[in-house]
């Protein structure tokens, strides 16, 4: 009965609803003002190419990315890459987008340091994330609290990882309304729609931490029982 304990039900289930919610919040917004063309007129892939040269970050390539709402900016590569949603569209929404993952590639140009903290965990939150379940359980069936303790310590790493990503989360995004508004891009009605854009993204990755946290406690109650 381990997938349906009560800390599944008193912390994950909640956890899941809300994170169910923010994902139709940003597919929802997204899809809005997708069908709101942007008075300039510029497509994402260009606006991308214009600030980044603006913030002398020319030799970032601007690409296609795949999937829906594939949008990302891979500091190891220094490419950005945006979904065919964005590329070529000229819609607030896409504008929005390309200029919070612009954003991303000057946190990374300055060296933010949340960005940096969060690169450099990355490989710690992934094995971590990975581990985590199969140690616990195993710790769980042949009832060996340490191994339990160790799964829990390594799932740490992983709720660790997505609180360092909400500040870079939001800084992208306050980078993005700047960048915007500064260069002129949008008016100061169209701003409203391209914040409302990027409030629910960002909404995603608050989902995510809560998961992330909720399946701690889960993890750490279970742990409880054992003393």
């Amino acid at each position: 009965m381990f997938w349906f304990d009560s800390g599944f039900i008193i912390f994950v289930i909640p956890a899941l609803i809300f994170a169910f919610w923010a994902q139709s919040q940003v597919s929802g917004a997204f899809e809005k003002y997708s069908r709101y063309p942007s008075r300039s007129g510029i497509t994402g892939s260009d606006l991308a190419r214009e600030l980044l040269a603006r913030s002398g970050l020319a030799n970032v390539r601007v690409g296609y990315a795949e999937g829906v709402l594939g949008d990302h900016y891979n500091p190891r590569t220094r490419e950005l890459r945006l979904s065919r949603q964005t590329y070529s569209s000229s819609s607030l929404a896409a504008l929005g987008v390309a200029a919070h993952e612009v954003g991303h590639a000057i946190q990374h140009n300055v060296g933010y340091a949340p960005l940096a903290l969060r690169n450099n965990f990355l490989p710690v939150a992934q094995f971590g994330s990975n581990a985590a379940f199969p140690l616990f359980f195993l710790g769980l069936v042949f009832n060996w609290p340490s191994l339990m303790d160790i799964g829990i310590l390594f799932f740490m790493a992983a709720v660790i990882f997505q609180v360092i990503t909400l500040p870079v989360e939001y800084n992208a995004s306050s980078r993005a309304l700047a960048l915007l508004e500064g260069g002129g891009y949008v008016t100061g009605e169209e701003i409203t729609a391209v914040r409302r854009v990027l409030d629910a993204a960002a909404l995603t990755y608050v989902a995510a931490t809560a998961v992330a946290v909720a399946n701690l406690l889960r993890l750490m109650m279970i742990r409880g029982r054992r003393d």
